[in-house]
């Protein structure tokens, strides 16, 4: 909690700041915030819970045996652990959500690079673009979902027919560029990775509770509880093992306060822009067309804007502009909210907490090498992505 704000920090920050400032002066209404905040105050609660449990199962040395055994499933084999990683990092953004993933496989990912004495950044990557481009399939695999599927009027099952093709095209896109990028031979260095032997866990039964709390965090999910309820009891849960088993762990620096920071800041001044212009904004550059052109428009506006505030408020902001008969542009739109921010740290809430986490391990990640690959991912995934959703329709 202590330690010296870096750039990033003081960015959450100023935002908070700014946003504070167009409350007072009138700018953004004082309802208008107060219904912001009440909408994202189940966010919040879901961000805190979820880290809070990460990291104290982190802590009982879980996720290092899920790295061993995945470690040594690929017998040394680079090409077999890219498979495994990204089915692994897929299905975990499908059936649950990109949040899920950059929570928990994150950690699982960056625990694996000593097991198996690779270099941590091609695990780090998979794991946060795919927990970005592989969120397309099912409503609860992201928020953008959530809200797509109601404008559309779109069952689970009819977003699942509409959007498993544009899903499959995301994924492949996103593995060519993982090899060329991080895992080819030239760019990992080594032919064959060494396979760890069987992990010693120190405290089995912090390890058992924390893995149990991992578990029912993710059937309440699955089972219809609300996401910020099924992470606080899940937190809950964690914490009342380590006041029982080892109380040290249990310290201020648990709590991710400029995740928090952050978001409170975007749901202030992201509204504020819209009342002064930031609609105009959008229909200008959406335009009104439901053909392959203005879903190519929506799509790299929704890209665009997700890496400048966050795909959220980008898909929300586009959201309202789009003509509600143009449902092919309002999917290409979720297209490009979902699929494109992998530039900026700031894309997604999944990307800022991987980047949480990546700081907290200790992984250093290059920033250029970070924004440049992620912009040539995206200008190819997108409209990839946006030509299997026309494909379908």
């Amino acid at each position: 909690m202590l330690r010296r704000p870096g750039v990033l920090d003081w960015i959450r920050i100023g935002l908070l700041i700014a946003g504070a400032v167009f409350v007072a002066t009138g700018l953004l209404p004082s309802a208008d915030a107060e219904a912001s905040i009440r909408r994202i105050a189940p966010l919040l609660l879901f961000l805190g819970s979820v880290i809070v449990l990460a990291e104290l199962t982190k802590e009982a040395e879980v996720f290092d045996a899920l790295a061993t055994r995945m470690a040594r499933v690929g017998r040394g084999d680079y090409r077999a652990l890219f498979i495994l990683c990204v089915a692994f990092a897929s299905l975990t953004t499908m059936f649950l959500n990109l949040d899920t993933t950059a929570v928990l496989l994150t950690p699982v990912m960056l625990a694996l690079a000593p097991k198996a004495r690779i270099a941590p950044l091609p695990l780090a990557m998979t794991t946060v673009w795919l927990a970005n481009t592989a969120s397309l399939l099912l409503p609860v695999s992201n928020l953008t979902n959530l809200l797509a599927a109601d404008r559309v009027a779109l069952t689970p099952r009819g977003f699942v027919a509409r959007m498993w093709v544009p899903q499959l095209a995301a994924i492949a896109v996103t593995m060519l560029f993982l090899w060329i990028f991080f895992w080819r031979r030239g760019a990992r260095g080594a032919d064959r990775y060494t396979p760890p032997g069987p992990a010693a866990i120190r405290d089995p039964v912090l390890a058992t509770v924390t893995g149990i709390a991992c578990l029912l965090f993710i059937a309440g999910i699955l089972a219809g509880v609300h996401i910020q309820i099924a992470a606080a009891g899940a937190a809950a849960i964690a914490v009342a093992a380590y006041l029982w088993r080892d109380r040290s762990k249990l310290r201020p620096a648990l709590i991710p306060w400029q995740l928090l920071v952050f978001v409170t800041g975007l749901f202030l001044v992201v509204p504020t822009l819209s009342r002064y212009g930031l609609s105009d904004l959008m229909t200008w550059l959406i335009g009104t067309g439901d053909g392959w052109v203005g879903a190519l428009r929506a799509a790299a506006t929704g890209a665009s804007l997700s890496n400048l505030i966050n795909n959220l408020p980008a898909y929300v902001a586009g959201e309202t502009v789009v003509p509600k008969a143009n449902h092919d542009q309002l999917l290409a739109l979720l297209t490009g909210t979902n699929v494109g921010p992998v530039v900026a740290p700031w894309g997604s809430l999944a990307t800022l907490i991987w980047f949480e986490w990546c700081r907290r391990r200790d992984v250093r990640v290059p920033m250029r090498t970070f924004l440049l690959t992620g912009a040539a991912l995206a200008a190819v995934a997108v409209p990839a992505t946006v030509g299997a959703l026309f494909i379908t329709g």
